[in-house]
């Protein structure tokens, strides 16, 4: 199955101006070119854009994800530093998380407050 780039975005939510950043910036390659030069995208490019699209929604840098991009374009031997990167990743977002519900616990006692009245 093959995809235009607006039918990418409205199956990801990517914007076309993301798609076509991300391809100037490297996380997408080799995206391949209909006759008349249009992009076209297939399955696995929608799968990428489902994993960079995962990756940016929970605070991953973009450095850090060009670097996850090129570490996977590297091959099976880079596996364990694709884990590592993932795993600080993953700790970060725990962090993040963590914020938040205290912040939310915050704003609970303030709606408490409010109904109190």
């Amino acid at each position: 199955m093959h995809y235009s780039p607006r039918e990418v975005a409205d199956k990801t939510g990517f914007s076309l101006d993301t798609l076509r950043y991300y391809e100037k910036i490297g996380l997408l390659v080799s995206i391949a070119r209909s006759s008349g030069g249009r992009r076209v995208f297939t399955e696995d490019d929608v799968a990428w854009l489902g994993i960079l699209q995962c990756l940016r929604e929970t605070g991953m840098p973009i450095a850090d994800m060009l670097r996850y991009a090129q570490l996977a374009r590297d091959g099976d031997h880079t596996m364990a530093e694709r884990l590592r990167l993932l795993e600080d990743h993953d700790r970060a977002v725990e962090a993040r998380i963590a914020e938040l519900r205290a912040k939310q616990i915050h704003v609970r006692q303030k709606i408490e407050w409010y109904r109190s009245r």
